[in-house]
């Protein structure tokens, strides 16, 4: 993994490092992994069967994920503004809402996806960001709110400053994906009511990719476009100089009428002011000339925060993968993945290995494995891996010492567990 760092900001270059321990997951697909380990030549002659292991460990595995899938989407249902509410509700909405929210936390973890802190999603409120709009939210609309990511770098842009007169570098931490989880509060007021997905008591799912952490404030379903010092300055510094001339020019007979006029009616003037076609069309002439700038500079601000809500929409067009049940199958997928591939590799490289290993034998042969041939710095998850195949079988732990069963002797298990499975739940 490439990470950009500055010199001069100790806080980012210990951001830097959080992000290299943070690489849990493995960045290859499952068919990757099979290659690169065939790759070494250290099962000559055994190529297939390894496949034929991987093809039934991701059965098998795959099987289990198919159980909490069913169970994350019967939990999610009540809180699914997507459907129509089921007639058999018990009214337990608690009770489901911390069902959902601990499956979708193991989902997640079992991904390889953390919890983005509070601290981190206010200080995008503040920090230098991309996307250089002032966002605003309404945290009153929501009864909870969290964030999950996985993959992070830090990285480094130019963005253009002074109407691209000049430029700027900012550093920033970039996630690779974020999952967004939002609760609507059960009552809401009727400018909220305004967004479909904002009924009250449902729950929002949305992920997103390629999101840097100053701009987590954009992915809110209730954030409204501001405008910063500067966006005020460049509209408020024009309309006052071009309001100021025409005042100057055409309004100052307009003025002076109704000058002359005010005067009068307050005994500050005892010279009347004759009240006539033409003074009246002199005042008219000048209210409406009043009235054309002011809607042209309210049309001028309007479509000035359209062009900056397009932006906005163009951001989120791009990042945006996903939505509320999509969710739940797209994460189920990314930990099935991780879960085959982390067993894979903890069997292959106990298999390979010249004796039994430790757990932190084994952790560390792969993530050297994975530095020195790869070029890629992972923090292998060894505990779960180390869980998932001795929980199948395939490996054998004696007095703290791991050995993996032979390439015959796994698959043969593999098989027998597939079978007894399918027969058990009416399938073969």
């Amino acid at each position: 993994m490439l990470f950009f760092r500055q010199k001069d900001d100790p806080a980012l270059k210990q951001a830097a490092l959080q992000a290299e321990e943070d690489l849990f997951f493995v960045p290859y697909s499952r068919r990757d992994i099979i290659d690169m380990c065939l790759d070494q030549g250290k099962l000559a002659g055994q190529e297939k069967r390894f496949r034929q292991l991987a093809t039934q460990l991701t059965h098998l595995i795959h099987f289990e994920f198919h159980q909490k899938i069913e169970a994350l989407k019967s939990a999610y249902a009540p809180m699914n503004a997507d459907f129509r509410p089921s007639p058999f509700e018990t009214g337990e909405e608690a009770g489901h809402v911390r069902e959902f929210y601990s499956l979708f936390q193991h989902l997640l973890e079992k991904a390889n996806y953390k919890a983005i802190p509070e601290e981190d999603i206010q200080r995008a409120f503040s920090e230098d960001a991309l996307f250089t709009i002032r966002l605003q939210v309404d945290f009153n609309s929501f009864s909870e709110y969290h964030f999950f990511y996985r993959g992070a770098t830090v990285k480094e842009e130019c963005l253009p400053v002074f109407m691209g007169l000049r430029s700027k570098s900012i550093s920033f931490i970039n996630y690779d994906r974020v999952v967004m989880y939002i609760r609507w509060k059960k009552t809401l007021d009727s400018t909220q009511k305004i967004n479909p997905e904002a009924a009250g008591g449902t729950a929002l799912l949305k992920l997103f990719q390629n999101v840097p952490r100053p701009d987590l404030e954009m992915l809110f379903p209730n954030s409204r476009v501001g405008m910063r010092i500067m966006d005020k300055l460049l509209f408020g510094i024009p309309a006052a100089v071009t309001g100021s001339i025409m005042v100057l020019t055409r309004l100052s007979t307009t003025l002076f009428v109704l000058g002359s006029l005010l005067a009068f009616w307050l005994g500050l003037s005892s010279q009347p002011v004759e009240w006539n076609k033409t003074t009246m069309a002199v005042i008219f002439a000048g209210l409406l000339t009043l009235g054309t700038y002011l809607w042209r500079q309210f049309n001028a601000f309007k479509n000035r925060k359209l062009r900056f809500l397009q932006t906005l929409i163009r951001h989120l067009y791009f990042k945006n993968l996903d939505n509320n049940i999509g969710v739940i199958h797209r994460i189920a997928d990314d930990a099935e993945e991780e879960e085959c591939k982390e067993a894979l590799l903890g069997y292959y490289f106990l298999l390979t290995a010249e004796r039994p290993l430790t757990v932190q034998e084994t952790a560390k042969k792969i993530e050297d494995w994975f530095l020195n041939r790869w070029g890629c710095v992972v923090n292998f998850d060894i505990d779960d891996a180390v869980d998932k195949v001795l929980r199948l079988g395939i490996v054998r732990k004696e007095n703290g010492q791991l050995a993996a069963l032979s390439l015959e002797e796994a698959l043969s298990l593999l098989q027998t567990q597939w079978e007894n499975l399918t027969t058990l739940n009416g399938l073969g």
